[in-house]
């Protein structure tokens, strides 16, 4: 019977040797290598690289003309027939939506983020870069639709250079025969339309098909106004529109020409027509009025043609009333048929009134005020240098065309 002692050498000399085993077999095995850890994840890169691109797009943009014009004419046309083929399937504002979300849903989500970080203590890292992807490809988002679908189009050829329309300068003579042809046009449109017990016109047409027809007409004349229109949409919070006297708007986010469904409905032809000009790549607002303009006046719908002068008349009446003296403003007005004017009287009735509301969310006057200084900040930031007012040279457009072009 072995001893306590030859029991002890025993056990040592198996567990020698099943250390020498081991250690025989980890020596046979490969040398495990250590995973290389990026400083940076593939999402914050992906997205950076984004944005990057988006800044180097819009820069090349600001500094090449022929690179904006190629863009408008071979790239921008894909996101419309794509993006704007899908965003036209649903009956609704798809950008309205978005709005609702960003406007919602993103203090929503930063309360909920500083709850989580909160109770999640040992998980608050795991939590916060969470919320940190979801912000930066919101970022990424908004910062690559706005170049390539709103920004880019700012720097390119303007519509007359693109289609041989002249810009010569007139005197104030041309512009009152410009007007005066406007109001004779426009009396006798005045009479193929339907009006209701107050006078006020009935547009019997829809906001849809006419409008693209419309526009569609003008692509055997002018450049890039052909092919695929995405569908015009009403807004749901058309009272907020009209507080920030929008009539219309084209969302880049969603491809969409949007209009207020509340606004004087024989504005609304022209309006649609012109955030439709915007979804063909012509974002200068002076352009789009005046392809909006043409497109009604030549449409096959007597209520499009209507709507065209009325819109065509307010913008050469503000130009005329700049310098004119009380008599030739009373000779020109008076020019200008009874029905007109209770169309006119009517437009103004309906804005008068969105002033004057009181029992309203936001106080009109305050978002009235905001809204003209971004549509007028936002201008002068994509280089039109005037701003605002740069809606009025729509007037130049239809001088060089109907003056010294025809």
């Amino acid at each position: 019977m072995p001893t306590d002692t030859e029991l002890i050498a025993e056990v040592q000399e198996v567990t020698e040797q099943e250390t020498a085993e081991t250690e025989t077999s980890t020596a046979d095995e490969p040398p495990k290598k250590k995973k290389r850890r990026f400083p940076l994840s593939i999402q914050l890169c992906v997205a950076l690289g984004l944005i990057l691109g988006a800044v180097l797009i819009e820069v090349i943009a600001i500094n090449s003309t022929s690179f904006s014009d190629w863009y408008r004419d071979n790239i921008y046309p894909i996101w419309v027939n794509t993006y704007g083929r899908f965003t036209s399937l649903f009956p609704f504002s798809f950008g309205e939506i978005l709005i609702m979300i960003a406007v919602f849903g993103i203090p929503a989500s930063l309360l909920a983020m500083i709850v989580l970080i909160i109770i999640r203590k040992g998980k608050r890292k795991k939590t916060a870069k969470i919320f940190g992807y979801v912000y930066l490809w919101i970022v990424t988002f908004v910062v690559v639709v706005q170049v390539n679908n709103c920004f880019v189009l700012y720097r390119t050829t303007n519509f007359a250079q693109t289609n041989g329309i002249s810009e010569n300068e007139h005197t104030n003579e041309q512009l009152e025969a410009l007007g005066n042809a406007i109001v004779v046009e426009l009396n006798k449109a005045a009479e193929e339309v339907e009006r209701d017990e107050k006078g006020c016109v009935v547009m019997n047409c829809d906001y849809d098909e006419t409008a693209k027809k419309a526009m569609r007409n003008l692509g055997k004349e002018f450049k890039n106004l052909d092919g695929y229109y995405v569908t015009p949409k009403p807004i749901i919070c058309s009272f907020l529109m009209s507080q920030m006297n929008f009539t219309g708007i084209y969302f880049p986010f969603s491809m969409e020409a949007n209009y207020n469904n509340d606004a004087y409905k024989a504005k609304l032809p022209c309006t649609i027509c012109h955030e439709l000009a915007h979804t063909r790549g012509y974002i200068q607002e002076d352009e789009a009025s005046f392809i909006a303009v043409l497109a009604c006046i030549r449409s096959d719908d007597a209520n499009y043609r209507y709507a065209g002068y009325l819109t065509a008349l307010t913008y050469v009446r503000n130009k005329i009333f700049d310098y004119a003296d009380e008599d030739k403003k009373a000779e020109f007005d008076n020019n200008i048929s009874d029905k007109v004017w209770v169309d006119i009287d009517a437009n103004r009735a309906y804005w008068d009134s969105v002033k004057e509301k009181e029992d309203t969310v936001f106080n009109t006057q305050t978002v009235s005020k905001i809204s003209s200084d971004f549509v007028d900040n936002n201008l002068k930031l994509n280089g039109i240098e005037d701003g605002s007012k740069s809606y009025g040279r729509m007037v130049d457009l239809m001088l060089n065309y109907f003056i010294d072009d025809k």
